[in-house]
């Protein structure tokens, strides 16, 4: 056996040995290498700088997950309650008798500090209201021990976080440098600390003077209605417009311009959507304004081009085998679409589907135009009806408006915001993978 050398006839030079290396294989070789470690470097920096947004996010939200309270045990009697009830400032009667109680809990720890009512007022606020309104609630409370968990102000749950110190406080309305005394005396005490922040979960916005009250709740369920509109809209209209286009529809021009414009609506600018909203539902349908339905509806529009997308290319990658043996066994175009190839592409569907959801659920440009960032939500719907008429926030609005906002503790509220939102889009994604391997199929 001899070596696959030859010489060239028409140069008349040997050729090469197939199994030796010569230069331009050895600089084909190098060249790959080359492109291997660019992709290498790509990922590399890809997963860098999303390791650095993941950490960013957490450390910047991760505070809002905890507040500050001042909790106190508080006993009010039958006579003490009479009292306070007779006088003229009833709130003022209320405040007195926490601040005695304090007072006490100090002394207990062998602590003593000096402080009146408004460094009171300035720490947690009208806290004689809150004692007051939560006896007037609950009258058989009275003569009870009861543990009060009072929130602190912004600032003050600053200073325990690194927002606030004393170098760069200054006295104001807010907090005075004195009062920081009676916060490390408090804390001391072991009266002051600090706790999960459930009411950021659970509760709703409650104004620009109140950022350590304020919490995404009710914006939660906004979202939730509003997706529920997206979803029963766009799913059905956005599956049943790509199996016509891609199973049913002639081939002509007509349907070509569709489908030349279907992909041009999906590149067009949310905020065009909004402005589409605005004019359409709001100012010519007279639909309530900053309602989860007319969100619900904007977005579905939006949505609309990409489920079609998506299930026009599940559609495709289905063999024409499959349909072709249905139609040889007697099934009609239909059943065979039904039946055969709709199932097939519904992992594809699906995935296409949630992935559109899950962009709805971040927007935030179309739902400016329509009302939904000017409305605060401060409480959550009456019914289930009532959550998709009537007027309401949705997360990425909240976000928006909480950064908006002066105070600091608003702007940690908005990284805390954007944690619970990606664990909302995060859990959509997870839920997108496990339909998607739940309906696979193999052909």
């Amino acid at each position: 056996m001899t070596d696959a050398s030859m010489e060239n006839p028409g140069t008349g030079r040997r050729a090469t040995s197939l199994t030796a290396s010569d230069e331009r294989t050895l600089k084909r070789a190098k060249a790959e290498k080359r492109f291997r470690l660019y992709g290498i470097i790509a990922i590399a920096t890809g997963l860098f700088f999303l390791v650095v947004l993941f950490a960013s996010i957490l450390k910047e939200g991760i505070p809002a997950f905890t507040r500050t309270v001042v909790s106190v045990e508080f006993t009010l009697t039958e006579p003490q309650r009479a009292e306070a009830e007779s006088t003229l400032f009833k709130t003022k009667a209320y405040s007195d008798l926490f601040i005695t109680e304090l007072n006490g809990k100090l002394a207990e720890s062998g602590i003593s500090v000096d402080f009146d009512e408004a460094a009171i007022e300035r720490l947690l606020g009208k806290v004689g209201g809150t004692i007051r309104t939560f006896y007037s609630e609950n009258p058989d409370q009275v003569g009870e021990p009861i543990n009060f968990e009072l929130a602190a102000s912004s600032r003050v749950d600053g200073y325990f976080k690194g927002r606030v110190s004393r170098d760069t406080l200054q006295d104001s309305r807010f907090l005075q440098l004195s009062d920081l005394d009676l916060v490390d005396a408090l804390t001391e005490a072991g009266v002051i600390k600090q706790v999960f922040n459930w009411p950021f979960i659970t509760g709703a916005d409650s104004g620009v003077d109140n950022p350590g009250g304020a919490g995404i709740g009710a914006s939660v369920v906004g979202s939730f209605f509003m997706m529920l509109v997206v979803l029963a809209l766009s799913l059905p209209i956005g599956v049943a417009a790509s199996i016509y286009l891609e199973e049913f529809a002639p081939q002509n021009k007509f349907t070509d311009l569709i489908e030349v414009n279907i992909s041009n609506l999906a590149a067009v600018p949310s905020i065009v959507f909004g402005i589409l909203g605005l004019a359409v539902f709001i100012q010519f349908m007279h639909l309530p304004q900053s309602a989860p339905l007319v969100g619900g509806l904007v977005l579905t529009l939006m949505t609309l081009p990409t489920i079609i997308i998506s299930t026009r290319a599940s559609l495709k990658a289905v063999p024409p085998s499959i349909r072709d043996a249905a139609l040889g066994v007697g099934a009609s175009k239909m059943q065979a679409v039904f039946h055969h190839v709709l199932p097939l592409a519904a992992p594809g569907i699906l995935t296409g589907t949630i992935i559109g959801l899950a962009q709805a659920l971040g927007e935030t440009a179309p739902l400016l135009l329509i009302g939904m960032v000017g409305f605060v939500a401060r409480g959550y719907p009456d019914g289930f009806l009532a959550g998709f008429t009537e007027p309401n926030s949705v997360m990425p609005a909240q976000i928006y408006t909480w950064a908006a906002r002066a105070d600091v503790g608003f702007y940690e509220k908005a990284w805390g915001g954007i944690i619970i939102l990606l664990m909302f889009l995060l859990t959509m994604n997870i839920i997108a993978i496990i339909l998607r391997r739940r309906f696979e199929r193999r052909w």
